[in-house]
């Protein structure tokens, strides 16, 4: 039996499925490019994949605009895909985990399609947020039931030709279902037997606060807030707990993370009770700046809130902390430093960690994508204004010396950059001063730790913009500063993400020291 469950301490690897490996060559990452490249995410060191969506979808928004939550898009491969993949992960001693998005579907949803066929006030509308206007509108003057807006920009209602609008908080080709009808719990419910009885480890839920609305739909101000009438109402928490009895009555240890933003990590903590969910990401650490002040506070704020933290520094809804880290440097390798240092810092502590594809090669976000290229919906709906998404969901460099790469013999559904020849995998597999060669150290390093360690930290005294931390007798050092320290009072250097200047540590650089 297990002493410590598995994902208390698990590093967790997140798969772009449309961009990671792509074995059919139509351009497009797929299943069985996946399973090709198990062997690599082994050797990487990671303890469990998970799959962002890959069910059939128009891709209004990259597969999170659901049509079928039990099948496979043919764009992804099959169920037996699917099966040989769960099958091969588990071979390979990688747990997998899928994304389940039970905040919106696909307005080509079956449900979705009937919803708009059924008269008001019908069985279907009721499984969505069908509401009627008013004179004055929410805000616009069109006559939308109240102001909600879209995190994708403009309004969050769109109106159906017998006049009634419907919600939906990203894109119109996602509606928001009513987390208040029985029958959308229980088929949730069902679809969550569905993917376990296929012998998934877990799912990481997409938009996890958001299910339930305040009753009468409020008109509110933008922005996660406690007050909000949208997000992290009182009334989700009795969705998870019944989604941990389903997940409780399946052998082994099947979990759930949820995406989840919140105002503060005690908030976050409500999420993780132990009759709720098992995890919850911590974007607080994904937010901060390169600061070790930043860093310190989100540390202390999450390990006195949350008993089991994670920690992530890039997914596929964010810039790549490549590029976040080097804004505002004039050094052009103060970015690829800095997310080394970040990534050892982040191995340190208690909790789990996950990892986004491409992260291990250093990958910076791309910036320079043709507008006619990306597919964001959140770059169309603000006119070109905010660029979306893209430039971190580009498919990976593999191998070879142009694009695209050995990411499969169709080209990639998003360009790459021609500068990208140095950062395949094939090439930094061959050089042990590589990013690549970094993180399999730094993840067999912390393997070879695990189980050795108590979860709790003890800040020790450092030089201002340095944080110096022990667990246990890992004493974990980080320059968020300018110039040299001096390293404290050790008996081994483990690693470091940078070359040591004798017995200084260099600006923009992390080591793990032993005592004892």
């Amino acid at each position: 039996m297990e002493t410590t469950p598995w994902w208390r301490d698990a590093v967790v690897y997140e798969i772009y499925v449309r961009s990671f490996a792509d074995a059919s060559g139509d351009g497009t990452g797929d299943l069985a490019g996946i399973r090709d490249r198990l062997p690599y995410l082994a050797e990487l060191g990671v303890d469990a994949i998970w799959l962002t969506p890959f069910y059939p979808s128009p891709m209004a928004d990259g597969g999170y605009d659901v049509a079928d939550y039990r099948d496979v898009d043919s764009l992804f491969g099959s169920l037996a895909d699917f099966d040989d993949l769960v099958a091969d992960a588990h071979a390979h001693g990688l747990r997998l985990m899928v994304d389940i998005v039970p905040n919106h579907s696909s307005s080509a949803h079956p449900w979705f399609q009937k919803a708009l066929a059924a008269p008001r006030g019908s069985q279907e509308r009721e499984r969505y947020m069908f509401r009627d206007g008013g004179p004055e509108g929410g805000g616009s003057g069109h006559g939308e039931p109240n102001n909600w807006l879209s995190t994708f920009g403009g309004p969050a209602w769109t109106q159906v030709p017998d006049g009634q609008w419907y919600l939906h908080l990203f894109a119109p080709e996602q509606p928001d279902f009513n987390w208040r009808n029985p029958e959308v719990r229980e088929e949730f419910l069902d679809v969550l037997r569905f993917w376990l009885d296929r012998g998934v480890d877990g799912f990481r839920i997409d938009v996890a606060m958001g299910l339930i609305k305040a009753e009468g739909l409020p008109d509110t101000d933008p922005g996660f807030t406690s007050r909000s009438p949208i997000w992290s109402r009182p009334e989700v928490h009795d969705i998870y707990r019944d989604w941990r009895r389903v997940l409780d009555s399946y052998p082994g240890t099947r979990v759930a993370i949820g995406e989840v933003w919140t105002d503060s990590a005690e908030d976050l903590a409500l999420y993780v009770r132990p009759d709720e969910l098992h995890q919850s990401f911590n974007f607080a650490w994904l937010e901060a700046p390169w600061s070790a002040t930043a860093f310190r506070k989100v540390i202390d704020d999450t390990l006195k809130a949350v008993a089991s933290p994670t920690w992530v520094l890039s997914n596929h809804d964010v810039v790549r902390h490549v590029t976040r880290y080097g804004q505002g440097s004039l050094d052009p390798q103060a970015g690829p430093a800095r997310a080394r240092a970040a990534l050892l810092s982040m191995l340190a502590l208690p909790g789990s960690a996950y990892l986004y594809q491409g992260e291990e090669l250093g990958l910076p976000e791309v910036t320079d994508l043709p507008p006619e290229a990306r597919q964001d919906p959140i770059f169309a709906r603000s006119n070109g204004e905010v660029p979306g998404r893209d430039g971190c969901r580009v498919p990976l460099p593999w191998s070879g010396t142009e694009p695209p790469y050995g990411f499969g013999s169709g080209g990639s559904w998003l360009p790459q950059p021609e500068n990208w020849a140095d950062l395949t995998a094939e090439r930094q597999a061959a050089d042990p001063s590589s990013t690549l060669w970094f993180y399999r150290r730094a993840l067999q390093t912390r393997r070879e730790l695990r189980g050795t360690l108590p979860d709790a930290i003890t800040w020790l005294e450092s030089p201002e913009e340095t944080l110096f931390f022990r667990r246990g007798r890992l004493l974990c050092v980080i320059n968020c500063g300018e110039g040299a320290v001096a390293l404290p009072p050790h008996d081994q250097v483990l690693i470091t993400s940078g070359p040591l200047d004798g017995t200084a540590l260099p600006a923009d650089t992390a080591a793990w020291l032993l005592t004892g």
